[in-house]
This record gives structure tokens, C-alpha cells and sequence, in this order.
């Protein structure tokens, strides 16, 4: 494979990168039936506790349809459960007790492609990416993106 080279857009950059890294770590999780969107919403939900399904999905900066495919795909396999909000009229998706194994399960598959992607980068270079991606997830979106999440 040839050297990319930069190119002048940020999001073209970043977009590419974000690609590269997905393959990597989708490459890691399917042997286990598993893609990394659906590892990262098992893993938010751990962290998190139980969640709005539009909160979660704005958590993850992901799209109502990505997000919405990824979490039927979680509950049919029993990974994700549907609990009461606050009221009602809430839903909340929380990480059933089979996702909490199924998690546990693919826990070693994402430190070994953790570790390999930090051991590419370097422990320097991966920090600041992490710190750098984790300030541009926090930007302001356009009042238009924020309307579709």
C-alpha cells in the first residue's frame, strides 16, 4: 500500500482516519459476530447506565439510523434491554445481563487491537489523539445535525 498524504481538508483527514481506524478494529471484533458500533454502545451503556436511546446516540455523535439499526441488532441478540424512564412515556436502553457477558467476552479483543493501535501510534501520539478527537466530538454541531440526532 502507498503512503497517504495529507490532504488540505480537516474532515477529509479525520474522516479517513476515522475509516482506517474502524477497519482495524472492526477486523479485531469480527471473529466475535461483532462490529465496533455495537462493542462502543455495549461499552457507553457500561459506563453510562442506562440511557435515552437519543441521548446515547447523541453521546456516541451517531446518526438516528446507525444508531437505531445498531441497538435492534443488541436487543434481538439480548444484549440491550428497553427499562422505564423518569416518566412513562421515557425508554431507556440499558445493557441487559447477557451484554454485560457478551462485553466480558470481547473485552480481550479490544485490549489486544487497543494495544496494537497505541503501539503503532505511540503512547504520546495516542494520548493526544484521544484528548484531540475527544475536543472535536465536543464542538458545536450545525443547528441542522442537532435536529437529526
Amino acid at each position: 500500500m502507498s503512503e497517504r498524504i495529507e490532504l488540505p481538508c480537516l474532515c477529509a483527514n479525520v474522516r479517513r482516519a476515522s475509516r482506517v481506524l474502524s477497519q482495524i478494529y472492526d477486523d479485531a471484533m469480527r471473529p466475535l459476530g461483532l462490529r465496533m458500533t455495537q462493542f462502543t454502545i455495549l461499552q457507553a451503556l457500561s459506563l453510562t447506565g442506562p440511557k435515552l436511546q437519543g441521548e446515547l446516540a447523541e453521546f456516541l455523535a451517531l446518526d438516528s439510523t446507525t444508531f437505531t439499526r445498531a441497538v435492534q441488532q443488541l436487543r434481538r441478540r439480548g444484549w440491550v434491554r428497553t427499562v422505564k424512564g423518569k416518566d412513562r412515556r421515557e425508554r431507556c436502553a440499558a445493557l441487559s445481563k447477557n451484554g454485560e457477558a457478551e462485553l466480558a467476552r470481547a473485552q480481550p479483543a479490544w485490549d489486544a487491537v487497543q494495544k496494537q493501535v497505541s503501539s503503532l501510534l505511540g503512547e504520546g501520539r495516542r494520548r493526544r489523539l484521544i484528548q484531540l478527537s475527544t475536543t472535536v466530538a465536543n464542538l458545536p454541531a450545525a443547528p441542522a445535525q442537532r435536529r437529526k440526532r
